[in-house]
């Protein structure tokens, strides 16, 4: 093996969960330029290693694949850490225009990237930058903000691959049909995609049920059934300028994130591409966010759609009572059906919406368990939530050929913890600890007190 074969880094003496097809296990891995260049015994990797190489002993610790967190408003995360909306003390403390120049901008991101890699996680979503919030309170999610990342990226300084969707209405807001074609023809930046891919656009179609805001077939305890935040006259207006801001997109080759938490706001959606489908072939990984009221006939769409889903489990447990209040004992208990989705044949992510939650994976993964109502430790359930924060975003970014799982040719792209989580309770998978963090074969994150060398 000749000098420049050899691997920068090899980690041995592991029990590697590699999430592959299989769900094979390893003890070593070897990584050269960014990619897995073994994956088996330690044997195997350490063939690999040659004078320059740093060797890391596992010892005994899991490796998980780096840790895809499908819906997080990083920007803003690091601009209010560590505060966040669902909390104690809410984000009172930050009011106002938080970001407000290029200074303010990197420094954010930057913060957030360090976050994300003390979490394990390498890559994550972006949902929503663009001029549609340039004049938005925060300065949070505009189209300066897409621009920052895209000279991080070029810096070389990102620690987490970033998937971003543009945003030509208002945060939590209105949208036209004008706006959003004319933002489809502006131009974007040119970027690796490796590392800031912006796959398409979302859209807010309505709002939430506690807030008597999502677009739902069933009777809010306040009267009436919500409505489309897209801008028209009327629902029949409304419904309208959606569905072809939806096909103005696919048309163009373009994914689209629908913000849609109620049925019929859903059910647009589904309709539209279902249409699509039929005009111009399979859906281009089209998701829903959120999905609060999804039910299991929809689900059973989507999946022969090939469009996906991803939710909140901290969100779905903290205002599920809320949601009661909003329409209904009944309603509220067939809200996020979540074993439905975990079987359901669609593109099924969990995800934190941070700051609106914790970007904690390990929290949102044991909210997951506590709404199955599984308590005790059951391994493959485990792995199967572990695979919404893993291969399943890998899929939705239209990665999965080269992320999301630990094999031959993929990023070298993983995280260190103490303890198998296959085998904790969900209450202790918070107290799982991430001991390192890897991006394209580089120690991004090594917990104080921890040596691998």
């Amino acid at each position: 093996m000749s000098a420049d074969e050899y691997a920068d880094l090899v980690a041995v003496g592991g029990n590697v969960l590699t999430f592959d097809a299989r769900d094979g296990r390893a003890s070593g891995l070897a990584a050269r330029a960014g990619r897995l260049v073994a994956v088996g015994t330690d044997e195997e990797a350490l063939a690999h290693a040659g004078p320059g190489t740093r060797v890391l002993s596992l010892a005994g610790r899991t490796v998980l694949p780096g840790i895809n967190d499908s819906h997080l408003h990083a920007a803003w995360l690091g601009a209010v850490w560590p505060d966040t909306l669902i909390s104690e003390n809410g984000l009172s403390a930050h009011q106002g225009r938080l970001l407000a120049d290029e200074e303010s901008r990197r420094a954010a991101i930057l913060r957030a990237g360090r976050i994300c890699a003390s979490l394990g996680i390498t890559s994550y979503t972006e949902p929503g930058l663009g001029p549609g919030e340039d004049d938005g309170e925060t300065g949070c999610f505009s189209q300066a903000v897409l621009d920052t990342y895209a000279t991080l990226a070029k810096e070389g300084e990102l620690r987490a691959r970033v998937t971003a969707l543009r945003l030509f209405g208002t945060l939590d807001g209105p949208s036209t049909l004008e706006d959003v074609a004319a933002g489809l023809d502006a131009p974007l930046p040119r970027t690796d995609p490796a590392w800031l891919n912006v796959t398409g656009l979302k859209i807010f179609a309505d709002g939430i049920p506690p807030m008597g805001s999502a677009w739902t077939c069933h009777r809010y305890t306040s009267g009436g059934h919500g409505s489309l935040l897209v801008a028209g006259a009327d629902d029949a207006a409304r419904e309208h300028n959606l569905r072809a801001m939806i096909r103005l997109a696919h048309r163009a080759g373009l994914q689209v994130g629908v913000h849609a938490t109620g049925d019929r706001s859903i059910d647009a959606f589904v309709d539209t591409v279902a249409e699509l489908a039929g005009e111009h072939g399979p859906a281009r990984r089209h998701y829903v966010i959120h999905g609060d009221l999804v039910n299991p006939a929809q689900i059973a769409r989507m999946a022969g759609l090939g469009m996906g889903l991803t939710t909140q489990p901290m969100i779905a447990a903290a205002t599920a009572d809320w949601v009661a209040g909003a329409l209904g004992p009944e309603v509220a208990g067939t809200a996020w059906p979540l074993q439905e989705l975990l079987a359901g044949g669609v593109t099924f992510t969990l995800s934190s919406d941070g700051p609106v939650t914790t970007p904690d994976w390990r929290a949102q993964v044991a909210a997951a368990c506590g709404l199955l109502g599984e308590r005790a430790p059951r391994p493959r359930l485990m792995a199967r939530l572990l695979r919404c924060y893993t291969t399943a975003p890998a899929v939705q970014d239209g990665a999965e050929a080269w992320k999301g799982s630990l094999e031959w040719g993929k990023a070298a792209d993983f995280c260190v913890l103490d303890r198998d989580p296959l085998e904790v309770a969900p209450a202790d998978l918070p107290q799982v600890a991430v001991d390192a963090t890897v991006t394209a074969g580089r120690i991004v994150h090594l917990r104080d007190g921890v040596s691998l060398d």
